[in-house]
């Protein structure tokens, strides 16, 4: 670790712990995820994933539902998958990693949010616990973004991780049900995908 340079009138341990969390983060760059690139490329990696999804908040601010607070939302999205340092990525449509990654992100929460000083630890736990949640308009919203982008790059894809998978249109229009519950207008979007991409052979017939 570089040696501590601290100006004066400054909180030594408190700036340590945000320097802390800050390079623990840095570890989410190397968090492969199954979603390709939308040029498929490569595989993306879990720190881009929430980059473009903080992105595209601010981009389909419109959509969001009444209520909704974009920067609560963006924050929230950053945040997000954090947890998946520890936990790694799992994939939607895997149900044996899915049946453990409750319990896998909650000790992650646990260890890496309290790197930050106490009171951003418990802003950045209490955002991270109300998207898991999704009871709010703000979770909501966050969770209709993530889940339309690995779709938008599934059919940039021809198919990508669908395909690749075996995963059916079944499957998928599951996930837009949870779309729809946060954005009326996104939702509708994401079953027009959908169906776009069963006439276009996209998914597993399986």
């Amino acid at each position: 670790e570089p040696a501590p340079v601290f100006a004066s009138g400054v909180d030594h341990e408190r700036l340590t712990s945000q320097l802390r969390f800050f390079l623990e983060t840095d570890k989410l760059k190397r968090i492969l995820r199954r979603n390709m690139l939308v040029d498929g490329a490569r595989r993306e990696n879990a720190a881009e994933h929430s980059w473009h999804l903080a992105l595209a908040a601010r981009v389909f601010a419109e959509y969001a539902p009444e209520g909704a607070d974009v920067d609560r939302v963006v924050e929230m999205l950053v945040l997000h998958d954090i947890v998946e340092i520890d936990a790694g990525d799992t994939f939607l449509y895997d149900s044996d990693g899915q049946s453990t990654q409750a319990e896998r992100e909650r000790a992650a929460a646990d260890r890496i949010f309290a790197l930050l000083p106490e009171d951003q630890a418990g802003r950045a736990r209490a955002l991270w616990d109300e998207f898991e949640a999704r009871r709010t308009p703000d979770a909501r919203f966050a969770k209709a973004i993530d889940r339309l982008a690995p779709m938008l790059a599934n059919w940039h894809t021809e198919g990508g991780t669908w395909l690749r998978h075996g995963v059916t249109r079944a499957q998928v229009m599951d996930k837009v049900k949870i779309i729809a519950e946060g954005s009326e207008a996104l939702g509708a979007y994401a079953s027009a995908l959908v169906e776009d991409a069963d006439r276009r052979g996209y998914f597993s017939r399986g």
